[in-house]
């Protein structure tokens, strides 16, 4: 059993579609800064393809999760900057191979007029709530 609570329609609130209005949990924070769709040797991966970046940058999540000790079912919130919302479909079919699209996290998505070169289409970061035990090995 989880121990993170998803809030998907609180009172008085429309129901969210693409992510959880609220989400709750207990344990270790963990805070994935911004990712970019670069490689282990700082290589842009996929120029000009939003579907190839957005693929890159959600393993590139994973990997900052796992040095944590965290996963995908540990996010409780994911901040999507684009520079054109046109690249959120993409966007979206990237993270539904990584989570869960019945467990979503909460999310914000906000469209930018440049990130740290005009070659990336996106940043990607995650909040993460990680148990007690496994934080310490328990």
């Amino acid at each position: 059993m989880s121990r993170l609570t998803h809030l998907h329609a609180p009172d008085g609130v429309a129901p969210a579609t693409a992510y959880t209005h609220v989400v709750t949990g207990t344990g270790r924070l963990v805070a994935v800064s911004g990712q970019l769709a670069l490689d282990e040797r700082g290589e842009l991966v996929g120029a000009g393809d939003a579907a190839a970046q957005a693929r890159q940058v959600f393993e590139n999540l994973r990997r900052c999760l796992a040095a944590a000790g965290a996963d995908f079912d540990d996010v409780i919130k994911l901040t999507y900057f684009v520079t054109d919302v046109a690249h959120m479909p993409a966007v979206r079919a990237a993270r539904d191979a990584y989570l869960d699209p019945a467990r979503l996290p909460a999310a914000s998505a906000v469209q930018v007029a440049a990130l740290m070169g005009p070659e990336f289409l996106m940043e990607i970061e995650a909040l993460a709530v990680v148990p007690e035990e496994a934080a310490t090995g328990a």
